[in-house]
């Protein structure tokens, strides 16, 4: 009798701690990746602002918001889906999608070691934005803000166009106040690049009429 008192008095301690253990505790419920600053302030996460990462720059951590490093991607999505050794059926190479002609504007001579090179593909990408940049003052300070053939003409905007399809293309659209249609040899707009890609913040990028690299 005794043992078997033993074994039920042991056998309730074990359930009791066993239901105690599953025992729901009353938390409260935050939503999902609330973060509590120091001060008591909160801000969730994730965020489109980039103040609102404060050791981000300290992490050396890409921000793909409305900035530089979002505008690349989204750039370099559209043209090769980031693929930087793609080269299409015309012999436009690389993540950015970059010709002949444009890579000799800034430099770029040895095609082949270009393709197989992504940082020298990245520093292209920015010399090239520098370029049109300067390339285009005139028209960013004159249209920016502005809406045209029923777009919001932005800086980002004007340059993703220029990456298309050339400064030239971009100064003659603005001149025929938007109603000469630039489309390239796969029938994309020059419109539809100045609406996807309008917007982003590229204060970063500096206007360089001498923007060249050496591959």
């Amino acid at each position: 009798m005794i043992k078997k008192w033993y074994f039920y008095a042991s056998l309730i301690v074990i359930i009791t701690f066993l239901s105690l253990g599953f025992k729901p505790f009353n938390l409260e419920t935050k939503p999902w990746f609330l973060i509590e600053k120091t001060d008591g302030s909160e801000y969730l996460f994730p965020s489109l602002e980039e103040d609102d990462y404060p050791t981000l720059h300290k992490l050396n951590a890409p921000f793909t918001g409305k900035r530089l490093i979002g505008f690349k991607e989204a750039v370099a999505f559209k043209e090769s889906q980031g693929k930087y050794r793609l080269v299409n059926s015309l012999g436009y190479m690389g993540k950015y999608q970059f010709g002949t002609q444009a890579l000799r504007s800034i430099g770029v001579q040895n095609k082949k070691a270009f393709l197989k090179d992504p940082a020298l593909q990245e520093k292209a990408f920015i010399a090239l934005l520098s370029k049109n940049k300067w390339i285009l003052r005139n028209e960013i300070e004159r249209y920016e803000g502005k809406v045209i053939s029923g777009i919001a003409i932005t800086e980002s905007g004007i340059l993703a166009a220029a990456h298309l399809g050339g400064a030239g293309s971009v100064k003659n659209f603005f001149k025929n106040k938007g109603n000469r249609h630039f489309r390239d040899a796969y029938g994309t707009s020059l419109k539809s690049y100045l609406r996807a890609f309008g917007g982003y913040d590229l204060s970063y990028i500096v206007a360089d009429s001498n923007a060249t690299i050496h591959d």
